[in-house]
C-alpha cells in the first residue's frame, strides 16, 4: 500500500486543526502557512473532509474550519478514508481478480496486511497524535515560525539562533 499527498496532507491538516482547536475556526491559508501544503489542495481536501462530516465550515470574517467531533473521537483512518485513500495492498484493490480474475498466491497475505493497516490507523485518534512529545515540538517550531513570518518579529530564540 502505498499512501498517496492526498491522504498524507490530509492527515497532517487535520492534526494542525486538531493541534489549533479551541481558538476558533482555524482557516486554511493558516493551516497552508504552517504545512507548505498548497491552499487549492487543502480547498480540495477541506471540501471530502467536510461532507465526510469530519469538520465544520464557518464563514465570514474570522472564519474557517473546526472539528466536527472531538479529536479523540476521529481516527486517522475515518481521515484518509474521508478523502478517498484507499486501505489496501492487494494488486486488485481487494475484490480477487489478481490473476486471470481469480486470486493469485499472495492474495491474501496482502489482503490480511490491509486488514492490518486499517485496524493500526482506526485505533489512533487525532488526540492521540497531537498529545505525542514529537508532534508538540514540531508544532511549537511551526507556530514560532509562522508567527515570525506573519509579524516580521523575530524572537528571543531567533535571535541567539542569528547570533
Amino acid at each position: 500500500m502505498k499512501l498517496s499527498t492526498k491522504g498524507r496532507y490530509a492527515v497532517t491538516a487535520m492534526l494542525d486543526l486538531a493541534l489549533h482547536s479551541g481558538s476558533g475556526p482555524i482557516s486554511l491559508s493558516e493551516i497552508s502557512g504552517r504545512q507548505d501544503i498548497s491552499l487549492s489542495y487543502l480547498e480540495q481536501l477541506f471540501s471530502k473532509l467536510r461532507k465526510a462530516n469530519l469538520v465544520d465550515s464557518i464563514r465570514g470574517p474570522g472564519g474557517g474550519y473546526e472539528l466536527q467531533r472531538p479529536s479523540n473521537r476521529i481516527t486517522i483512518a475515518d481521515v484518509v478514508l474521508a478523502v478517498n485513500e484507499p486501505i489496501d495492498a492487494t494488486r486488485c484493490k481487494g475484490k480477487g481478480g489478481c490473476q486471470d480474475g481469480e486470486h493469485c498466491l499472495s492474495h491474501q497475505l496482502w489482503a490480511e496486511l490491509s486488514d492490518q493497516i486499517y485496524q493500526f490507523l482506526s485505533g489512533i485518534s487525532l488526540e492521540q497524535v497531537v498529545e505525542r512529545r514529537f508532534v508538540k515540538k514540531v508544532a511549537g517550531r511551526q507556530d514560532a515560525a509562522n508567527e515570525t513570518i506573519s509579524t516580521g518579529k523575530i524572537g528571543e530564540d531567533e535571535l541567539i539562533f542569528l547570533s
